[in-house]
């Protein structure tokens, strides 16, 4: 197979870029803004298992047997019950294979759950609860019989803090986001669900992601090294968990749409890291048809697009060559059958809110897992003198705000995105609580357990009293004999948007006027990511805060399990939280442009999030990995041990890329080990993060962290796996992962800028 190079000329804007993010040499930005040409397509061969060999062999035994129109036909999306269907082939015993959202539950559908939201699992940092999470999700799916779930998701990372769609994600860091991408993966296709990692790439805001009436869409402008140390890192997870599917992006990188990027597609994804699955487009996202093709697009949502009889015709006159079209279907076809979709599939079960049927509940016990995920995805961060946890003698409560209870009208016109119906619980000011985002990632509640409702339910138990004002932004005085006041505010994203504040008016003048009034106030956010406090967050009377989060239909129950100390709280937040706004920089608001060809220059590298604010000097309010416990804890013994594996520069290239990337990169170069002991009384988990400083690369990041139980008193031994990958950077001129020769510090500490221990990795 031939490769174009990717290495072209450097303009002179670009040589500033390089200087400007602190690179060495020019060659580090080899193509910014321009996307270089690899062709052809890799054909998938299942080389990377067993699993997938014989998938392969099935699949091209099968599509062996098809007429050029049945292949292009298994390749485009048609119209039926489903948010998106493929073609069938009913003499081959081919279905038509159904696709739905959510990544947090099957939306638009009737006994199903809603889970909590893809930022709410990544604050627990629990890769045994994200992976439960997935398993119980892909169990939904599998139920409705549905083969292909539209999740999880990692793109957007979280670059721009007002992004509309970074609550549907994991969190603003990579390593990160590629634990829960890969943990969740496993969880959906261990249940029989293709899942979909997505977007595939640089889908990092929402503004003029499609081309209309102002012009083409926006291009994310990203250099090479930064493209892969943070954007498809993740995704490096997903793929070597076995995913079946990648969803292509709506907006151009470097000029080329995301569908019809060979760079991104043939080059980075289908090449470098060896994917054997196929690539579905997002919604209406293919925006050409020959060129889609042989950029590597394998399916095409939701009907038709620029394909079918196109394809056809394409194939016909050597536009789209016949080895191509193969290929797509029998990728199609090898996820089908790696999955063992093939065998008594359930029938999808999908329903519109007007037909009568009979309901197929499929939630089985997962409100429990819900209520887990949900308290352990809840981060608090101020706690004056212990004011909580509230105890049962805690009997007399005022309850404010409109995030408290749920909204008299929860549900909205169907959803412009493709089936069912959207909730809009917190959509705007007054309107509920807030348990899901909004658009395709929003899930459909069976029921909302409020926070109002779950006070009843413990204050009643207690023989209490409540009083509330659900809102005014200026209530009556607090009752004198209130043991506290809770303020129950919250902030909305959405598909299709991006936020215009990371903060309200509104919600702010109303923790004021409680908080002027009450000396013990406590703040629960439900947030869809960065939410600032700083108008209120030092008033004397503010005793703590919580951030709470998206945590689905159990909401209410996971946060009064927290309140009344029933569990400890354990969450640690995935984004970094500002004193202001401003601090945030150009990484605040969405790229807005009018012009025709609108850009969006990605000119501070490999510097998101805490990574900017460590190199900048930035105090934050509340740094990335931060949050408090109920309980004290000891870090001790740090020990780093060398495993022997291979530190050569580059890894061996006589050994063949699986799905994944090079197998070399996933060999554990060091253990790290540490002990952690519970200092206090009460049990509780804590969230131990490894940062590690590489050379040539941002000061500390993260490579590690673990959520470990612990009893009162109990020291437990946590270890850490640090790989190649972890300690590599991406040499964009030996298109290659580069491991140094150097000292690696190693950091082990509560977060970000938390560190109790640290040590040094030696490669020679």
């Amino acid at each position: 197979m031939k490769v174009l190079s990717p290495l072209v000329s450097i303009t002179l804007a670009q040589s500033t870029l390089c200087v400007a993010q602190g690179y060495t040499n020019e060659s580090e930005v080899p193509y910014y803004g321009r996307s270089p040409a690899v062709y052809p397509t890799p054909v998938g061969n299942g080389s990377t298992s067993a699993a997938w060999k014989d998938a392969y062999q099935r699949a091209k035994a099968l599509v062996a047997q098809m007429t050029i129109e049945e292949k292009s036909n298994l390749t485009r999306g048609h119209d039926g019950q489903c948010v998106g269907n493929s073609g069938a082939i009913p003499r081959l015993s081919i279905p038509q294979l159904c696709f739905a959202d959510a990544p947090d539950g099957v939306r638009g559908q009737e006994f199903v759950s809603a889970f909590p939201a893809g930022i709410h699992v990544a604050a627990t940092w629990d890769r045994s609860l994200m992976y439960r999470y997935g398993n119980a999700l892909g169990q939904e799916y599998y139920g409705k019989g549905i083969n292909v779930a539209l999740g999880p998701v990692a793109g957007p990372l979280g670059r721009v803090a007002r992004g509309g769609r970074n609550w549907e994600g994991l969190g603003a860091d990579p390593y990160l986001a590629g634990g829960g991408l890969g943990a969740i993966t496993k969880g959906i296709q261990d249940a029989g669900v293709i899942a979909t990692a997505k977007h595939w790439l640089l889908n990092e805001e929402e503004w003029r992601r499609n081309p209309g009436d102002m012009g083409e869409s926006l291009s994310s402008n990203v250099d090479d090294r930064t493209l892969h140390e943070l954007y498809a890192f993740p995704f490096m997870d997903s793929l070597r968990e076995g995913v079946g599917s990648v969803m292509c992006s709506y907006q151009r990188a470097n000029h080329s749409y995301g569908c019809q990027n060979s760079k991104l597609l043939n080059g980075v994804l289908k090449t470098e890291l060896g994917f054997e699955g196929f690539v579905v487009s997002d919604w209406e996202a293919q925006h050409a048809g020959v060129a889609t093709a042989n950029a590597g697009l394998d399916i095409v949502m939701p009907d038709g697009g620029f394909w079918g009889q196109y394809l056809t015709g394409a194939v016909n006159n050597g536009s789209v060559s016949t080895k191509r079209l193969d290929d797509m279907a029998t990728r199609i076809l090898a996820a089908w059958y790696y999955a063992g979709q093939e065998k008594n599939y359930p029938s999808p079960v999908v329903y519109s809110e007007s037909e009568k049927h009979d309901p197929l509940d499929v939630q089985a016990d997962h409100a429990e897992l819900i209520r887990e995920i949900g308290s352990a995805g809840t981060v608090l961060v101020k706690n004056v003198n212990q004011t909580l946890p509230f105890s049962n003698s805690t009997r007399f409560l005022s309850v404010y705000g409109y995030d408290a209870t749920v909204s008299a009208t929860p549900w909205a016109n169907p959803s412009r995105y493709g089936g069912g119906y959207e909730v809009n619980f917190g959509w705007n000011i007054l309107n509920g609580t807030l348990v899901t985002g909004g658009g395709s990632g929003g899930s459909t509640p069976p029921y909302v357990v409020s926070p109002f409702q779950a006070l009843q339910e413990r204050i009643s138990r207690n023989r209490g009293t409540l009083r509330w004002d659900f809102y005014s932004d200026n209530p009556t005085p607090a009752y004198v004999n209130s043991d506290a006041c809770l303020v129950f505010i919250n902030a909305y994203a959405s598909e299709a948007f991006d936020r215009t504040s990371l903060t309200d008016e509104f919600s702010d003048n109303l923790v004021q006027n409680v908080a002027a009034n009450c000396t013990n106030t406590v703040i629960v956010i439900h947030s869809t990511g960065i939410r600032t406090v700083d108008a209120w967050i030092n008033h004397p009377n503010v005793t703590a805060v919580i951030f709470a989060g998206l945590p689905g239909q159990e909401s209410g129950h996971s946060l009064v399990d927290i309140l009344y100390g029933d569990i400890s709280p354990s969450g640690r937040l995935p984004f970094t939280v500002a004193k202001n706004e401003s601090d945030y920089g150009h990484l605040l608001n969405s790229t807005v442009s009018f012009d025709a060809f609108p850009e969006v220059n990605f000119t501070e590298g490999l510097y998101i999030d805490y990574r900017a604010y460590d190199r900048d000097g930035i105090e934050p309010r509340f740094e990335f990995g931060f949050g408090l416990s109920y309980t004290t804890f000891e870090y001790s013994d740090l020990q780093i041990t060398s495993t022997g594996n291979s530190t050569s520069t580059f890894v061996d290239s006589s050994i063949p890329i699986v799905q994944g990337g090079h197998p070399e990169l996933w060999d554990v170069l060091f253990d790290v080990t540490c002990s952690i002991t519970n200092t206090g009384d009460v049990s509780a988990p804590e969230v131990a993060q490894l940062y590690i400083e590489i050379p040539n690369a941002p000061a500390r990041q993260l490579r590690g962290f673990e959520r470990v139980p612990l009893e009162p008193g109990e020291t437990k031994q946590v270890s850490f796996s640090v790989t190649r990958r972890d300690l590599s950077i991406w040499d964009v001129v030996a298109q290659q992962w580069r491991l140094q020769a150097a000292n690696y510090t190693a950091f082990v500490g509560a977060s970000s800028r938390n560190l109790h221990l640290n040590g040094m990795l030696e490669i020679v």
